[in-house]
């Protein structure tokens, strides 16, 4: 297992600069955002897919540091019911499996996206409930006209383009936002279609975090996982339940908020949750994403990548005598 870092942590400082940081950290790998909501900040797919003298240089900066590339990142919504907006997001998306494959890179990480409730929307609308009838209604068009079709041609583009892996976020406010979800999309368009797992937007949706991992390992669809907790406030949760529109800044009136590993959960389940990655056959990545607003990104980063550093497997034992 080897430890990387979501780029938009470290939007403050260059590409040469985040990496020097994180290498002297003992971080392995690098998670680099190239378009879409992580931003263009340390690269741009769409400048970098037709330059490359830009592409030699920037594999030449992680070789410097002796660091990896996890994956692109470029989380967007190409199903968004704004054309423009959903065309902007596929260009990215589009530049970055072309840049995915000319510098080596196999796995994509980004949202299944949500479209809005029928042709003639302006905002997406994500469904939550079966009733009245026409959120069934609304979802099974969703699904049927705009979220399988398009994941189909997008999975044959990013396919012949040397992606091998495009590790859709498990997201409230987008079509896939747990197992079930993923897996259905997985069925309708393939197996280039798997699951990036963040703990922090399971927990306080109830989910059992080590029986996600688990059925996404049978389904052999563990294709990323991203390292951040959730903080569930009782007292709130216990008043208005876990739905919460309230600002990230109200830290005090909402249910509950991000924050950085080990102030969520502590490492026992945390090592639990690096043990069952490696029982269903994820050896791989585990990256560390900062979104406390307790503490600055430095803080809660090195704070992050101390405590995976105790929790992560890096060995396997293979000499098991006493079996």
């Amino acid at each position: 297992m080897k430890i990387s870092v979501v780029s938009g942590i470290l939007g403050e400082y260059s590409l040469d600069e985040s990496l020097a940081y994180l290498s002297g950290l003992g971080v392995d790998e690098f998670e680099l955002g190239v378009g879409g909501y992580p931003g263009k900040r340390h690269a741009d797919a769409l400048v970098l897919s037709k330059d490359k003298k830009a592409r030699e240089q920037l594999l030449e900066t992680f070789r410097k540091h002796n660091m990896g590339i996890s994956a692109l990142s470029v989380h967007g919504n190409c199903v968004h019911p704004d054309k423009q907006a959903a065309a902007v997001f596929e260009a990215d998306f589009e530049a970055a499996c072309v840049l995915a494959g000319q510098i080596g890179v196999d796995r994509i990480v980004t949202f299944s996206g949500c479209p809005g409730s029928d042709a003639d929307a302006k905002f997406p609308s994500w469904v939550t409930c079966a009733w009245p009838p026409e959120y069934p209604a609304v979802l099974e068009w969703q699904w049927n006209e705009v979220l399988i079709p398009y994941w189909k041609k997008a999975v044959r583009f990013a396919a012949d383009n040397g992606v091998k892996r495009i590790a859709l976020e498990m997201h409230p406010g987008f079509c896939v936002y747990n197992p079930a979800t993923c897996l259905r999309l997985r069925a309708a368009v393939g197996d280039l279609i798997g699951a990036n797992v963040d703990p922090s937007h399971l927990f306080w949706q109830g989910m059992d975090i080590l029986e996600v991992i688990r059925t996404l390992g049978q389904a052999k669809a563990l294709y990323y996982f991203h390292a951040k907790d959730t903080q569930l406030n009782g007292h709130n949760v216990r008043i208005n339940g876990v739905l919460d529109t309230r600002s990230f800044t109200e830290f005090a009136d909402r249910s509950w908020s991000f924050r950085t590993l080990g102030y969520g959960h502590d490492a026992t389940l945390w090592k639990q949750i690096v043990s069952e990655l490696k029982v269903q056959g994820y050896d791989d990545t585990l990256s560390i994403e900062h979104e406390d607003g307790l503490m600055a990104p430095k803080e809660g980063l090195e704070k992050a990548v101390a405590f995976l550093k105790e929790c992560i497997i890096r060995q396997g034992n293979q000499n098991m005598w006493w079996a």
